[in-house]
This record gives C-alpha cells, sequence and structure tokens, in this order.
C-alpha cells in the first residue's frame, strides 16, 4: 500500500492486488450531515444523488451506463454524519475510464435546476420508503436526537429535512458543492490490478487540473459530558405490529482510547444467540422473543458515538420488565467480566469481520480511503485488528461501567396503536416529546443508502 499527494491537495491511496483482472474505484469527501448548517439540513445526502446526474462531459445518468458497458459493477455511493464515498469496481482496464468519471464530476457537476427538483423528490420518495412508512423507521433518528443536543452535528438527519431541501435556492446547493466537493477535501483510493506509477500517471492527468478551493470554517463544538446527563425516556404509539424498545448509549469516537473495547462489550452482550443479551432474555428467561438482545457500537467519528440496542417483548411480556432486564443484563458486566471463552468468541466475531472487509477489493478501498480522512494516514489500518485483538476483560469491563451508568440510557418505547386506549399518542419524560412526529430534528442512521 502506498500513497501520495497530488499538487492541489488530493491524497491518492494505492493497495494493489493481482489476485483478479479488477480494480476498485473509492472516493471519500470529507463531507457529511455534520457539515451542514442551519436551515439547510439534507444537502449532504441531496448530493449523492446529484452526483450521477451529470457533469460537463457526462449525461444525466450516463455515469452508470458508461460503467455498465466496460464492465463495471458495484457501482454506488453512501452519506453519514461524517462523510461521503463514491466507489465502483470495473475491470483494471477500464480504471482510466472510472477515474475519469469521478474527476469529470468532481470538477463540473451539471447542477442544474431540473435535476435539484428531480433529486430532491428522488429524495422525499426515499424518505417515505425506509422512514416514514415502515414499522419503526424512525427509531435511529428519534433515538439520536434524544441523545444529542439541539446544534449537536449528529443531533439532525442524514436524510434531511424536506422543508428545508424545498426552501433552498439553487445557489444555496452550488455553494455547498464549491465548499466541499474539491480534490483538497476528498481521498482517491485504488485497489486491485494495477500499480502506483499508472494510478499516479491516471491522477494525475484527470485531477490534477482540478484547482484546490476553500471551505467554510466549522463551527465549534464543545465535548459533550461522559454521559447522556439521563436517563431519558420517550413512549410513542404508532401503528406498529408488535412493542419494541430501543436503547442508546453515550460512547468512545472511533479510532479513541475504549473504542475497541466497547466493540468487544457489544459482542459479547449482544451479538448473536450465544451473546448474554439472548442466553438471558431470549433462552434463559423467555422475555424476548427470538430478534431481541440486539446491542452494536455505531462507531462515529468525530464526535462522542453512540451504542445502541433493542429488544421486542414475548407475546404477554411487560415491555418494562423486559427493559429493567435488559438494563440488568448490561450492568452486570461491571462486575461480571467476561469469561475468556466470551472473549474468544467475540475476538473471534470481530477479526473475521475484518477479514471479510479486507478480502475484497471494494470493501478494502472503502476501508483504506476510511483511515486516510479520519486519521490522515491510510496506514493506520494496520492498528485496527491489533487492537481489537488486545482487549482484555478489565477493558471490557471498564468500558461497561462507562457506558451502562444508570444516567447514559435512553429508552424509545414502540406501543402498538389500538392497544392500549390509556396510551395511545405519544409519552415522554423531559423534553423528549417534541420528536414524536414530522420531519424536523432527528438524527439518521449511521449510513444513509443512495441509488
Amino acid at each position: 500500500m502506498e500513497q501520495f499527494s497530488l499538487d492541489n491537495g488530493l491524497r491518492v491511496v494505492v493497495s494493489e492486488d493481482r489476485t483478479s483482472p479488477i480494480a476498485a474505484v473509492n472516493l471519500w469527501y470529507n463531507v457529511g450531515s455534520r457539515h451542514e448548517s442551519a436551515g439547510k439540513h439534507g444537502f449532504a445526502h441531496l448530493f449523492e444523488h446529484l452526483m450521477f446526474q451529470g457533469s460537463s462531459q457526462v449525461g444525466k445518468t450516463e455515469h452508470f451506463s458508461i460503467l455498465q458497458a466496460v464492465g463495471g459493477g458495484a457501482v454506488n455511493a453512501t452519506t453519514s454524519a461524517d462523510r461521503t464515498n463514491y466507489f465502483q469496481t470495473v475491470p483494471s482496464a477500464a480504471l482510466p475510464t472510472a477515474l475519469w468519471l469521478e474527476a469529470d464530476r468532481m470538477g463540473s457537476l451539471a447542477l442544474t435546476q431540473e435535476n435539484l427538483d428531480n433529486q430532491r423528490e428522488v429524495v422525499k420518495n426515499e424518505r417515505r420508503q425506509r422512514y416514514d412508512n415502515v414499522p419503526y423507521g424512525r427509531w435511529h433518528e428519534i433515538l439520536l436526537t434524544l441523545a444529542y443536543p439541539e446544534g449537536h452535528p449528529y443531533h439532525y438527519s442524514t436524510m434531511g429535512s424536506m422543508a428545508e431541501l424545498d426552501g433552498a435556492a439553487q445557489s444555496d446547493f452550488t455553494g455547498f458543492y464549491e465548499a466541499y466537493y474539491s480534490p483538497d477535501n476528498a481521498v482517491l483510493t485504488v485497489v486491485g490490478d494495477t500499480d502506483v506509477a499508472q494510478v499516479r500517471e491516471l491522477a494525475q492527468r484527470y485531477f490534477g487540473g482540478l484547482p484546490a478551493r476553500p471551505r467554510p470554517s466549522q463551527r465549534s463544538v464543545d465535548a459533550l459530558s461522559a454521559s447522556l446527563d439521563g436517563p431519558k425516556r420517550l413512549v410513542l404509539t404508532e401503528q406498529v405490529p408488535l412493542p419494541r424498545l430501543f436503547f442508546g448509549f453515550r460512547g468512545t469516537r472511533f479510532g479513541y482510547s475504549g473504542s475497541a473495547a466497547e466493540e468487544v462489550l457489544a459482542t459479547v452482550l449482544g451479538r448473536g444467540r450465544g451473546a448474554r443479551l439472548f442466553t438471558e432474555l431470549v433462552t434463559r428467561r423467555e422475555l424476548a422473543q427470538a430478534e431481541g438482545g440486539y446491542l452494536a457500537a455505531w462507531q462515529f467519528a468525530w464526535h462522542e458515538s453512540l451504542l445502541s440496542g433493542f429488544a421486542t417483548p414475548r407475546a404477554g411480556v411487560d415491555p418494562d420488565e423486559l427493559e429493567a432486564a435488559y438494563f440488568e443484563v448490561c450492568e452486570r458486566a461491571i462486575v461480571d467480566l467476561p469469561t475468556e471463552s466470551e472473549l474468544d468468541r467475540a475476538r473471534s466475531m470481530l477479526a473475521a469481520d475484518w477479514a471479510r472487509e479486507l478480502s475484497a477489493v471494494g470493501s478494502r478501498a472503502d476501508q483504506l480511503g476510511r483511515h486516510a480522512v479520519l486519521f490522515d494516514d491510510a496506514g493506520a489500518i494496520r492498528d485496527r485488528l491489533p487492537e481489537i485483538l488486545a482487549v482484555t476483560a478489565e477493558d471490557v469491563r471498564a468500558a461497561a461501567e462507562r457506558v451502562f451508568a444508570p444516567e447514559n440510557r435512553v429508552t424509545l418505547e414502540y406501543r402498538v396503536a389500538g392497544a392500549d386506549e390509556d396510551t395511545a399518542g405519544a409519552q415522554s419524560d423531559g423534553a423528549a416529546g417534541a420528536v414524536a412526529s414530522g420531519d424536523e430534528g432527528g438524527s439518521a442512521a449511521p449510513t444513509t443508502e443512495g441509488n
């Protein structure tokens, strides 16, 4: 793996892999919903769509058709609070085509009013299909709104506010594009059947003439306290098939001291049938349905992160009883350290995840780009697995003590509309009730898929 930069600031990462005659191209832009300003939420995700709508030399949607014509696949993009990335895998002979396409839309996106209007409607439809019109669809938005204060970059929806997108002028979108879609705000990663000399020549040919551009300074964000200042709780009564509980706990930023221990903790407690939550809540006490007892770390990277989980009560089980049992299992990890068998299981699962990530050229390119953006060095990827394998039982206990303090939790309870007329409507403890419905406020899932 080699890294270099062009004079305009574009960072390039190359990982040679001659196993198959293919190459993965991944472009990470350091722009996500955390960069959006007040009244302009949803811009980052909208641009994920707009970047496929043509540029100076490429017609609308031709990005897909050109790559398909040369045998390319896995063409897509994702947006999160932290970044936006664009990726494709092509036959290695078509690598120049893929890089030319990326450079053309970086330098000359077709930001026409027609494209803006069309893609705003696409995003609205996506929101209806994935958030508003499916059971529990907004749980992650609401949970993060409870977990992060108003004004915090992670408080707002990656999907964005439809009203704010509608109210924005074309000049607002042009300004956003010029501020963030420039070579000095991006990392280009190429993995596969190529070498650094070829990629350097192609990168210089296609990206070298694009200018660096100034970006607005990011607003200062105060570090959050170690806990959520809770406990916080919100009850929603909606048209859902079953009652369900969602939980959130403030955690450590990805890559910071303690984050690896929290990943191991989440795996020991909440991943799979061998985990403590499943064993206790589903198998032994028969409080939760089979999909219950989940817990995972979200790995946000620029500010304090979050762990989240959920559980679904079995028929006839009081959700309050299940909620108490869920927290009981979590808190028990503070005194009942993981056994060596539990640690081995967690390490093996996480190591297998990592091996799968690095075995495919597309996901390896994504991880190299991720580490280059977050740590200014794609080589930091080498630290990932050793950090996981070095986690001790005492590290897990310390993580449990930090994460599962009673004041560091939020609970979102869904109740079935009509099941109990006495609880109809939304009920809340504290100031959470304002997020019971509507587009305003909320925050999105860790990643929003596009196209």
